[in-house]
């Protein structure tokens, strides 16, 4: 039976992973935002069902929830950092306290919570670190960059780290899913106000149709779920996994962009090395 960390289990993706482990009789510790959610939350399975009250915002109580997991519900086998939102808005319009906030939930947050999960995998030298990020930390659309810099940056963190503990036992991947049907478009996401006329003929149809979406799109949670649980199974998981058919469409979309543009400015590019020394 392993002991899972699951951050973010009251609803969405976190909630269907939780639900998924669960299932194939493991131990789930997950975290959640208030009281109300932690009696819903150990129904699911008296006994291995386990909540946390915790804020991952909150360094100071990150390291206490994690020896209280570790003391009373078993050594955390893989750690799932899920809990994060979106932020809509353009730049001109977004405040720089919704980008530190963004910050704050996305990557401190998740960074928090792995340095504390990791002293104890090393000692041990095993377990899985699975950092729930986003296709849109691979790609980006407009009006998302405070979101798309916050899983970009995560996607850095989790490769390098990656490399930083593999020769110990611990396998980190950056799962990368696409649209799929949680309220993360919907009541979760924090939207800025519109205020500059000049942006509206772009961002009013993406807007309107974003909250459109919401509730049907093609990612079915269950699957996700599903999918995690082979990817924890793997004996070589890897480093990055895309979940949907959108991430792979609109992701590799993205790196044959990348790869031509690469190539036409490759005279430019390889002109700013030193001359090579003739052999003359």
């Amino acid at each position: 039976m392993r002991t899972w960390f699951i951050t973010g289990v009251s609803t969405g993706l976190g909630r269907a992973i939780a639900t998924a482990a669960l299932a194939a009789g493991d131990r789930v510790a997950g975290s959640v935002r208030c009281s109300e959610d932690q009696a819903a939350f150990e129904t699911l399975a008296p006994g291995r069902a386990h909540s946390i009250l915790l804020d991952i915002t909150q360094d100071d109580a990150i390291q206490p929830a994690v020896q209280r997991i570790e003391r009373e519900i078993g050594p955390i086998d893989i750690l799932v950092n899920n809990a994060g939102y979106g932020h809509e808005g353009l730049i001109e319009e977004s405040t720089m306290e919704e980008l530190r906030r963004q910050f704050e939930v996305n990557v401190f947050g998740a960074v928090a919570v792995i340095k504390a999960v990791l002293p104890q995998m090393r000692e041990r030298r095993r377990g899985r670190i699975l950092n729930i990020t986003s296709m849109g930390g691979l790609m980006t659309l407009p009006g998302l960059a405070y979101y798309h810099g916050s899983k970009f940056a995560l996607e850095g963190i989790s490769e390098s780290l990656g490399k930083e503990v593999k020769h110990l036992g611990i396998h980190i991947t950056a799962v990368e899913p696409g649209s799929f049907r949680t309220d993360w478009a919907g009541r979760s996401m924090v939207r800025s106000p519109r205020s500059i006329a000049d942006y509206d003929t772009l961002m009013d149809p993406i807007r309107a149709r974003r909250e459109a979406i919401s509730g049907h799109q093609a990612g079915d949670p269950a699957r996700l779920a599903a999918a995690i649980m082979t990817l924890v199974a793997a004996q070589e998981p890897p480093a990055h996994l895309l979940l949907g058919s959108d991430a792979l469409r609109l992701v590799s979309e993205k790196l044959a962009d990348l790869q031509a543009e690469f190539s036409v400015w490759r005279p430019v590019t390889e002109s700013t090395d030193f001359p090579v020394p003739s052999d003359d």
